[in-house]
């Protein structure tokens, strides 16, 4: 992966300290000098630098108005402050007004360098915290991923082999079968791990809101567009940027995409300066894009750009050999995140969870378990706390002690279990596995009533 230049803009630099810097950054940055302050402002809003360095001159107070300036229009831009005074309140100052680093003279190449480089990887660090909104599932090993049938191990084989190549992938299937997941884990196994992996959902917003959020824009792009703003092509740099749903897009800006992929450039929106980035592409759909080409909603060469990695996922009900080990590691990851001590499943509510189809695949069976894991007072899930309208209905019971798990409605199996046990309410709970209190819940839930129980006497 070849190394691109940092951009870096100097101003208010005296000719007799440019050879610091430029024996420091000359081999690594492209360096500009700046000392007019119009002009200055002028290349803040056309041009776009990694690092901006102010030269401050205690006797000149502009400086720091010139500070104030950057973080307020480009805050994500890190600025390293120059000087040849060491005053501690001079640097205080620096650092309170958003300075990233403070350097004193002699400007030794090392430190420079070293601030850079570390003011670099910072701004890497803070706008991929700044776009992630929601904790990442991330895989660091393909090991760890539950693969239990011999189509599905394949797939796993050609991942590690993908992830070690910069092409781009599509990822194909329906909803909740964990493409996110999986392209997650190819970023975390590639050569771009240490970079940013940012996801963008393309569904559900306007074609320009869209645009803003992957190219950016310039302050006054558009109403409200009081400030410029990175977008995420650039805010991962290095790294990967992740497509989800990528057959929502809009014909224009799909013409975009096509020609970022085609030369690795684009300008923000509302701009004319044209950047340069290095991330790879990794797009996923639960459309079919051959019937939107053929329709004409889908550009037929994006599509082939998009896809030289083709990776389509299979439905959760094709992979029933993946159903209980998923559900043991949903279960823990679960249990741990809400702090209870839920160590495992009944017997019977596991045939619950493998007998049933999955239509929402993956994602459907870890709500599942998540709202069990909230309901479940014991050590166990059982079959009652899997139970929700529409989902793991129960069968017709079987005659005999033990009440089966599969396809009966769930106030079928409580008045079963009440009348078994002569509608004694702990009695039947236990039967059940459950709490009493769960059992209460579910009684006034079904609005379940008795003629024997005590608040009911007199009632008749």
């Amino acid at each position: 992966m070849k190394k691109q230049k940092i951009h870096v803009l100097a101003y208010n630099w005296q000719p007799g300290n440019k050879k610091e810097i430029e024996a420091a950054l000359a081999d690594s940055s492209d360096i500009t000098y700046e000392n007019d302050p119009g002009t200055f402002h002028l290349k803040l809003e056309k041009e776009n630098y990694d690092v901006i360095f102010l030269e401050l001159h205690p006797e000149n107070g502009s400086t720091f108005n010139m500070l104030r300036v950057i973080q307020q229009n480009i805050p994500s831009t890190p600025v390293i402050v120059t000087s040849a005074s060491d005053q501690p309140e001079l640097i205080v100052e620096a650092m309170r007004e958003g300075a990233y680093d403070f350097i004193t003279d002699p400007f030794l190449p090392e430190r420079v360098r070293c601030s850079v480089e570390k003011a670099v990887a910072n701004r890497h660090c803070v706008n991929e915290l700044a776009y992630l909104r929601s904790t990442q599932d991330v895989v660091y090993n393909f090991e760890d991923v539950v693969a239990e049938t011999p189509s599905f191990r394949q797939l796993i084989d050609n991942l590690r082999k993908f992830a070690a190549f910069e092409s781009t992938m599509l990822f194909t299937g329906k909803t909740g079968t964990g493409k996110s997941f999986l392209a997650g884990a190819t970023h975390f196994n590639s050569p771009r791990r240490t970079k940013p992996f940012i996801k963008v959902n393309c569904t559900n917003m306007p074609e320009k809101q869209l645009e803003s959020e992957l190219f950016g824009h310039e302050a006054g792009a558009f109403p409200g567009a009081d400030r410029q703003r990175i977008g995420r092509l650039e805010q991962a740099e290095g790294g990967t940027v992740f497509l989800d749903e990528i057959g929502d897009i809009s014909p224009a800006l799909q013409a975009k995409l096509l020609r970022f992929l085609e030369e690795k450039s684009f300008e923000r929106l509302g701009g004319n300066r044209t950047i340069f980035i290095d991330v790879r592409i990794i797009a996923a759909t639960n459309k079919n894009l051959a019937s939107k080409i053929a329709d004409g909603q889908f550009r037929e060469d994006l599509f082939y750009r998009l896809n030289v990695l083709p990776v389509q996922l299979p439905a959760l009900k094709d992979r029933p050999n993946c159903i209980a080990p998923l559900a043991r590691n949903l279960l823990k990851r679960i249990a741990a995140n809400v702090c209870k001590p839920i160590i495992g499943f009944t017997d019977e509510a596991m045939q619950l969870l493998t007998g049933y189809h999955w239509p929402g695949n993956i994602l459907q069976l870890a709500n599942v378990i998540e709202r069990a894991v909230i309901l479940e007072e014991g050590e166990y899930i059982t079959p009652l706390s899997l139970q929700s309208p529409g989902e793991l209905v129960l069968p017709e019971p079987s005659r005999g002690d033990k009440i089966p798990e599969l396809e009966d409605s769930e106030r079928s199996l409580v008045l079963r279990a009440l009348r078994e046990c002569n509608w004694v309410q702990k009695k039947a709970a236990q039967k059940l596995g459950v709490s009493p209190r769960v059992m209460n819940y579910k009684i006034q839930k079904f609005n379940i009533s008795h003629p024997r129980w005590r608040k009911n006497k007199g009632k008749r």
